[in-house]
């Protein structure tokens, strides 16, 4: 402190121009205080070490600073330079704490409590001042305000840099929450209604006419020859086209009706009220008229491609939005079997498929009662030391005849008939006693079992879990559940109690095909999950579209924030392998490692894949 200003200020006081001069003891003790600033902050260490949290070099050095700045802040406010010089010094222990938001280097609660034992601290050091100088009662009772109110503003800088840094994650959570949302109800290459929200559009459609005593229709649109395209063209010019092909078909339906794009090269239109008054076949005409003009697509021979469609047209007769998509389905179908490029309306008498789906149905019964399932086992590999740590199980079906069946087909009719609670009991079991010969065998190696939302809503479902551990007596961290995001929001509170249960039993539990249904941020929180599952849509294009390279990003950074594992299914090649790798994701599965085999062949592959010298191609060995 400068004593000739010092001495200025004892001789003048307040007749100084600077209204906020203490009093003669008050600026005494204030630059005596400046002089000890070393002992307030060794003081202020020994405080902080008797503290239970001890924070890394980086977040000590930043805190430490704050104490510095915050002694000499007050230290020349006692001594009469005024609060702004206080002010302007203290703006850098703002800074400070905005910084320390930021990188999150500490938490709020550690940094409010190193700033209050600072402030006791600092108080220790300026009543031995006051001792020292023989200061009025009055005279410290000022300083002890003035280091109180330093204190505090220094507690609100530190709580407006973390509220401030709190807003901005909240308002970046909103944002990726909103962008999960429409990525879950949108289609990623069209930016169409996706199936699940054309099946809320698609009930909420029906309702409305039902209410207005109007018509509605489902037209049921597929590409004629789109597989040629694909196949001859290339994924790209058929993707191209799919875009061309929504952006036509939406230049030719009103504002109110709702396209959609199901997959594939399927497309849906719902329409209702005055589009269907001159009838809904004409709708499905003005569609096929509007695709016989050529598509730009690079890589066709003259640059143009021309496309047509078969349509099927459905109209809802009390039907649920399931029934009348089917219906239409259907129709479609029948289009294409009259020769394409045409349009059919449903009519009760088209029963060819629903034959078909009870044919299938009656023989999964006898495959029930015959033992006609098998399981078996992709592995799943830790992304950082690529070593298996986990079999999926998969069911298979060795149907009779000629007539093959992938679980595509056959076990969303397991789960219809209400054979899938059966089946995947028996799935449960198989799964836990392969894992345990594994285990006899020497091999360190878990098992992943997928769940229907049947099953996970049947109440003795924990029971089975429990018996197949009994029964084959692996460690419970052995099994993992996979369940669909779709089957974890079936019932919310049910399921939620229910996989309460089975954590309590020691399992593990995984979403499946995360990134495709709900995406909520909140209830990854409401429910004890340890692994998200990203869907393999994802993983396939991970090198071709920014926005799913970027989701993938997305999806791992917030399991890390959550202490969520995150597993990446569908690896089908190494660029997406080291993409994978780059952003973390903690476990992968694919065909670039293994496609899946027999129970007996698992210790085999595990063998071979640990004896793989590690300078060539594992990968490859695993296949």
């Amino acid at each position: 402190m400068d004593e000739n200003h010092l001495e200025e200020k004892l001789k003048y006081g307040s007749q100084l121009p600077d209204s906020d001069v203490p009093a003669p003891d008050v600026v005494r003790i204030g630059a005596r205080l400046y002089d000890r600033r070393a002992d307030v902050i060794s003081r202020s260490e020994v405080l902080n070490r008797a503290g239970r949290l001890q924070l890394d070099s980086a977040a000590h050095a930043s805190v430490a600073r704050v104490i510095e700045v915050s002694t000499e802040a007050v230290a020349r406010w006692m001594a009469g330079e005024g609060k702004e010089t206080a002010r302007e010094v203290g703006r850098e222990a703002a800074t400070i704490f905005g910084q320390l938001a930021i990188q999150r280097e500490a938490p709020l609660n550690e940094i409010t409590k190193r700033t209050l034992r600072w402030r006791d601290a600092t108080r220790q050091v300026l009543d031995e001042i006051a001792d020292e100088l023989g200061a009025s009662l009055d005279a410290r009772r000022e300083a002890h305000r003035m280091l109180q109110r330093s204190a505090d503003v220094t507690l609100v800088r530190l709580c407006e840099a973390f509220e401030g840094e709190r807003s901005l994650i909240d308002d970046e959570l909103a944002r990726r929450q909103q962008e999960l949302v429409f990525m879950a109800t949108h289609d990623a290459l069209t930016g169409l209604p996706n199936r699940t929200l054309i099946l809320d559009r698609t009930e909420q459609l029906i309702a409305r006419a039902r209410r207005d005593q109007q018509l509605c229709a489902a037209l049921f649109i597929d590409l004629d020859g789109f597989k040629a395209v694909n196949d001859g063209l290339g994924h790209r010019a058929g993707d191209e086209l799919l875009r061309s092909v929504a952006a036509r078909l939406e230049s030719t339906i009103r504002e109110a009706d709702t396209l959609g794009r199901l997959g594939g090269d399927e497309f849906v239109i719902l329409a209702d009220g005055i589009a269907l008054s001159a009838g809904p076949e004409l709708v499905a005409e003005r569609i096929l008229d509007a695709l016989k003009q050529p598509f730009d697509v690079d890589g066709a021979h003259t640059g143009h491609l021309a496309i047509t469609a078969s349509i099927g047209v459905a109209l809802a007769d009390g039907h649920s939005a399931a029934d009348l998509l089917r219906d239409a389905d259907v129709a479609m179908y029948r289009a294409k079997l009259g020769g394409k490029n045409r349009y059919v309306v449903y009519e009760t008498g088209m029963q060819d498929a629903v034959h078909a789906r009870m044919e299938m149905e009656m023989d999964l019964r006898e495959a029930v009662a015959e033992q006609q399932f098998y399981v078996v086992f992709q592995p799943m590999f830790d992304l950082d030391g690529l070593s298996p740590i986990r079999m999926e199980a998969l069911l298979r079906w060795d149907r009779p005849g000629s007539r093959p069946a992938g679980p595509d087909q056959f076990v969303p009719l397991l789960e219809q008939s209400g054979l899938i609670a059966e089946v995947g009991r028996w799935v449960l079991r198989e799964s836990c006693l392969c894992c345990a010969n594994w285990v006899r065998e020497g091999l360190d190696i878990g098992v992943a079992v997928n769940v229907s939302a049947i099953q996970l809503e049947n109440d003795s479902f924990v029971d089975d879990v429990a018996d197949a551990l009994a029964e084959s007596g692996i460690e419970p961290a052995s099994l993992t559940i996979e369940i669909t995001e779709t089957a974890l929001m079936r019932d919310a509170e049910q399921t939620a109690e229910r996989l309460r249960a089975i954590k309590a039993l020691g399992v593990r539990l995984s979403i499946d095909d995360f990134g495709t249904g709900y995406s909520s941020l909140a209830y990854l929180q409401r429910f004890p999950v340890d692994e998200l599952k990203i869907d393999r849509s994802f993983v396939s294009q991970i090198e071709s579209s920014a926005q799913r390279d970027a989701l993938i990003r997305t999806f791992v950074q917030l399991g890390r924030s959550l202490r969520i594992e995150t597993i990446a299914e569908g690896i089908e090649d190494q660029a997406q392998l080291t993409r994978l790798q780059a952003e973390r994701c903690d476990i992968g599965q694919g065909f670039l490692f293994a496609r899946p085999m027999a129970a007996d062949q698992c210790r085999e592959f595990v063998e071979r894949w640990a004896a793989t010298p590690p300078g060539t191609s594992r990968a490859s060995a695993g296949r």
